[in-house]
């Protein structure tokens, strides 16, 4: 299908009784895969050649009635190739459990769901729920952190995760022998997930929300985040890390790593790039005033 019917047809599907829409790369899977990345500012349009449409609808009589109206709706032909298929009821909850295992970051370092026994109980275990908050452990800028964190936090600094999502890495942090650790996040749902993970860690963590602003300053300032608000907030997280101490910055593609090292250059020695499927990891210490 082309692009610029998806929003159409998505808006055609709901309005016909659809309970979801999913819009995806028509060659996923495919090596003419295109991944995409939208930040904060852009459109949230994507930029793929075709895509493929699928709406979950609950089972009963007229679905294809209702899917050929959708797309006549949406200014396409009725006859415009779609498929039918029963998706099956399951055990979701166990499902889901079942595509995340415990997860090995470092020689010492273990993010483990709650379902699960750590597989080496003489580590540094992470005990996470993959939950609304972005932080389970999986994604790579995450593991990009976690694994800085393991081989840099010395113990006794005061740590500052801006943006913190699900707490991963402020939990991380005081369980690597941090002194203190402060979660800032502008998302009210992420709060209450990363307050309930520092709970399930047994740490004490303060979070609060980005409204609060940042008074003081932090040995180690991480921020795992995309790249265009990581360069609007380079002051901010400037003068939250005090001089001599460090900071970590992710959620950034290799394509972006230049233009962010140069927003933190006024105040920082950037090293080098840590690189995995893609994304980077920045770090840099603090000028001393």
């Amino acid at each position: 299908m082309p692009v610029e019917s998806v929003e159409a047809l998505s808006d055609a599907l709901l309005a016909v009784g659809a309970l979801a829409v999913d819009v995806a790369d028509a060659y996923a899977g495919t090596p003419r895969e295109r991944a995409q990345f939208v930040e904060w500012g852009q459109s949230a349009m994507p930029v793929w050649e075709f895509v493929k449409v699928s709406a979950l609808f609950r089972e009963a009589d007229g679905i294809a009635t209702k899917v050929a109206s959708a797309l006549s709706v949406a200014g396409l032909d009725s006859m415009h190739g779609f498929e039918i298929s029963r998706v099956e009821d399951r055990d979701w909850v166990r499902a889901t459990q079942g595509q995340f295992e415990p997860m090995r970051i470092s020689r010492r370092l273990w993010v483990v769901p709650t379902w699960h026994l750590p597989p080496d109980p003489d580590a540094v275990n992470l005990i996470i729920d993959p939950g609304l908050a972005f932080g389970s452990g999986t994604h790579p800028t995450t593991q990009l952190c976690l694994a800085w964190l393991d081989a840099n936090l010395r113990g006794g600094e005061a740590v500052l995760d801006y943006g913190c999502g699900s707490g991963i890495l402020a939990v991380a942090a005081m369980k690597l022998g941090a002194a203190c650790a402060r979660g800032v996040d502008i998302d009210p749902v992420a709060l209450i997930t990363a307050r309930h993970n520092a709970v399930q860690n047994q740490v004490t963590i303060l979070f609060e929300t980005a409204e609060r602003g940042v008074e003081n300053s932090f040995d180690i300032v991480l921020a795992n985040i995309l790249a265009s608000p990581l360069q609007l907030l380079a002051p901010l997280l400037a003068r939250a890390t005090r001089g001599g101490g460090r900071i970590a910055l992710s959620g950034i593609l290799e394509q972006q790593q230049v233009e962010v090292i140069n927003s933190y250059r006024e105040w920082f020695n950037m090293g080098d790039a840590q690189h995995s499927e893609g994304w980077v990891l920045l770090h840099g210490i603090r000028h001393r005033d």
